[in-house]
C-alpha cells in the first residue's frame, strides 16, 4: 500500500478562534479564513512543502558561499535588520531575505518564517489591500517568530520588484495562472547568484491546447505531444533565461517539476555578461513527425572556438531531411525551448536529504519524496521523453513491458530512464532508427493486425530491421527506486485534488470553479510503466488526443 500523500496535520494552537472564521494548519502555521474571502488551495501543500525543502537547502548553501561586496553588499546591509557598519568582525552573508510577490493568505510566508532557519526577512506582498489585512491578521494570530519576520507589503508585484532591485536573495512567485509578466521584474529583484521560485498553472496553454497564446505570454509555440509536460517546463525556463538576459544575467536550474496540474522551477540567477553570450546556445527548437512519435533537437546557436577565439553564430540546419525517414510526413516544428538540463543533480540529492533529515515537518513528505525521487533517475542530458503507449497506438501493438523496452535499448549500447513528468514515459538518447527497430522486432514476435495499404504503420513495418533487439533483462535498464521500493508515482489523497476558485467568488461560482478543476486538475491512479503498484498521474486538461 503506497503512503498517503499528507501526514495528519498538526494541533491547531490554542489560541481562540474568531467568530466566523475557520482555522486552517499547515505545517507550523495556521490561517484564519471567512469563506472564500482570501484564496486558500490544500492542494498546494506539495508546493509549499518543496519550496521549504528547496529553501532550507538553499540557505545551507547561500551560506557557504562569499560574502557579497560593491553594490550587491549595499542591497545586503539595506535588507539586514542589523546595521553592518557597526559590524567590526571581517563581513560574513546575511540571513536570507525572500520576498512572496503573491502572498495571499500569507500561509506560504509564514511557513517559510517559522520553518526555514537562517531567514532574515520575509517580504510577503499582494495587490489587494483587504487580503493584505487578513494576512496581518494571520501573521499576528501565529505569533513569533512569523511577527519578527514577515513584512506584509501592499502594491503591483512588478513594482515592488523593481524598486527594490537585487535585494531579495529569493524570490517566490506562484501566481493564478501565468508568470510570464511577472519574469521581466523577477529576474532583476533577485541578488546575484539568489534563487527564483516559479510556477505557471496554465497548462493549456503550456501544453499546445492554445498555442498561439503561450506564443504571446512566453515567445515559444508549444507542439501538443505526448511530451507536453516535460515541454511546459522548459517552455517557462526558456523564458525565464530569456528575461534575464536582457539584463546581463543567466538561470542555472536546480529543480524543474511537473506536479499534478501546475509546472514548478527552481533557479538560480546569475550576473555575468561573458555566460549571456551563450544564452542561444541554451536553447533550441524541435522538429516533430506528423507521422510518428520521432522528434529532433536543434539548438538555436553555437559556440564555435578556435584555439583561445570564441565565436557565436546561428544554430546549423536543416537538422531534418525533408521528410520523415520512418513514415515519409513532414515535420511540425515547435520551440524555442530551454534545451539544457532540467535539474542539478547534486541539488535533487541535497533537497532529498533535506526532507528525509526531518520527515515530520512536511505534510505531504510521501507525494514529495516520490516526485524527487522519480526525478533524480532522469538523463539529464535527453531533453523531452516518448510515451510507451503512444508509440504501440501508432503501430497499433500490444505494449511491450517498460522493463523489456528498457533493457533492449540499454542492450543496443544506449541509455534510459524514467521520468517524473509522466510514468509511461521514457528518456533515451537511442537514435530513432535504432528505437524503431527495437519495435519492428517487437512486432515480429508479436504481430499486428489490419494494417491499412498507404498507412504510416505499414511504412514504419516495411522497413527490415537492420538491428537485431535484444530483450533480455538488463540490470542497468531497472529503476533502482523502483527495485528498492521506493515509491515514485503516488496518487492523490482525494477527489478533485486540483485548481481552486479565485478568492472573494461567491458560493455558486465557487462551486462551478471546483467542477472545472475537478476536470482539468483531478488526477485517477493506473497502473504504472512496469505494470506495478504504483499508480501514474495524467492532467486531462493537458493530454493530447
Amino acid at each position: 500500500m503506497a503512503e498517503a500523500a499528507t501526514a495528519t496535520p498538526p494541533e491547531l494552537p490554542t489560541k481562540p478562534i474568531p467568530e466566523g472564521f475557520t482555522a486552517r494548519t499547515e505545517g507550523k502555521a495556521t490561517i484564519l479564513q471567512h469563506g472564500n474571502d482570501v484564496f486558500y488551495n490544500p492542494a498546494q501543500v506539495i508546493n509549499r512543502d518543496l519550496s521549504i525543502a528547496v529553501l532550507r537547502y538553499f540557505a545551507a548553501l547561500r551560506a557557504t558561499e562569499p560574502a557579497p561586496t560593491g553594490r550587491a553588499a549595499h542591497r545586503a546591509r539595506r535588507a539586514s535588520p542589523t546595521n553592518a557598519a557597526e559590524v567590526s568582525t571581517p563581513p560574513t552573508r546575511p540571513g536570507l531575505t525572500v520576498l512572496e510577490g503573491l502572498a495571499a493568505s500569507g500561509l506560504r510566508a509564514i511557513r517559510y518564517a517559522q520553518e526555514v532557519p537562517g531567514l532574515a526577512r520575509v517580504v510577503a506582498n499582494d495587490l489587494d489591500p483587504s487580503v493584505v489585512e487578513a494576512l496581518r491578521r494571520n501573521v499576528a494570530f501565529n505569533g513569533a517568530p512569523a511577527v519578527d519576520l514577515v513584512e506584509p507589503s501592499v502594491g503591483d508585484a512588478r513594482l515592488v520588484m523593481l524598486r527594490r532591485a537585487g535585494e531579495f536573495d529569493a524570490v517566490d512567485l506562484d501566481p493564478y495562472g501565468s508568470p510570464s509578466q511577472l519574469l521581466d521584474s523577477a529576474v532583476q529583484a533577485v541578488a546575484d547568484g539568489g534563487l527564483l521560485l516559479c510556477t505557471a498553472t496554465d497548462m493549456a496553454v503550456l501544453c499546445g491546447n492554445n498555442s498561439e497564446t503561450c506564443f504571446a505570454k512566453y515567445g515559444a509555440y508549444p507542439l501538443h505531444k505526448p511530451y507536453c509536460h516535460e515541454q511546459a517546463l522548459r517552455i517557462l525556463l526558456g523564458a525565464i533565461e530569456t528575461a534575464a538576459a536582457r539584463y546581463k544575467r543567466h538561470i542555472v536550474p536546480l529543480v524543474s517539476l511537473s506536479i499534478d496540474f501546475y509546472v514548478r522551477v527552481f533557479v538560480r540567477v546569475y550576473t555575468n555578461a561573458n555566460e549571456v553570450k551563450n544564452s542561444a546556445t541554451r536553447m533550441g527548437y524541435v522538429w516533430q513527425s506528423q507521422g510518428c512519435d520521432s522528434f529532433y533537437w536543434q539548438r538555436m546557436g553555437r559556440r564555435l572556438i578556435k584555439g583561445s577565439s570564441v565565436k557565436y553564430a546561428p544554430g546549423s540546419g536543416p537538422a531534418v531531411p525533408q521528410a520523415c525517414p520512418e513514415t515519409g510526413a513532414g515535420f511540425t516544428m515547435g520551440g524555442p525551448f530551454w534545451a539544457e538540463a532540467l535539474h542539478s543533480a547534486e541539488a535533487l540529492a541535497g533537497i532529498l536529504q533535506v526532507l528525509r533529515s526531518d520527515r515530520a515537518a512536511f505534510p505531504a513528505y510521501a507525494k514529495v519524496h516520490s516526485i524527487l525521487t522519480a526525478a533524480s533517475e532522469e538523463l539529464l542530458d535527453a531533453p523531452l521523453y516518448v510515451n510507451l503507449h503512444d508509440v504501440c497506438k501508432t503501430l497499433k501493438c500490444s505494449a511491450p513491458r517498460a522493463e523489456a523496452l528498457r533493457s533492449a535499448i540499454v542492450n543496443a549500447g544506449y541509455r534510459v530512464s524514467s521520468t517524473h513528468a509522466c510514468a509511461l514515459g521514457l528518456k533515451t538518447d537511442c537514435p530513432w532508427n535504432v528505437f524503431w527497430d527495437i519495435m519492428r522486432c517487437w512486432i515480429a514476435e508479436h504481430p499486428v493486425k489490419n494494417v491499412l495499404p498507404g498507412s504510416c504503420l505499414e511504412k514504419i513495418l516495411a522497413k527490415a530491421p537492420e538491428h537485431k533487439a535484444n530483450f533480455a533483462r538488463a540490470t542497468s535498464a531497472l529503476s533502482k527506486a523502483r527495485t528498492s521500493k521506493v515509491a515514485r508515482y503516488l496518487p492523490n489523497p482525494e477527489a478533485n485534488w486540483g485548481p481552486k476558485p479565485k478568492h472573494g467568488r461567491g458560493p455558486k461560482q465557487a462551486e462551478a470553479g471546483a467542477q472545472v478543476g475537478a476536470a482539468n486538475g483531478a488526477h485517477k491512479p493506473s497502473p504504472d510503466e512496469d505494470g506495478g503498484a504504483e499508480a501514474v498521474q495524467e492532467v486531462k486538461v493537458a493530454a493530447p488526443q
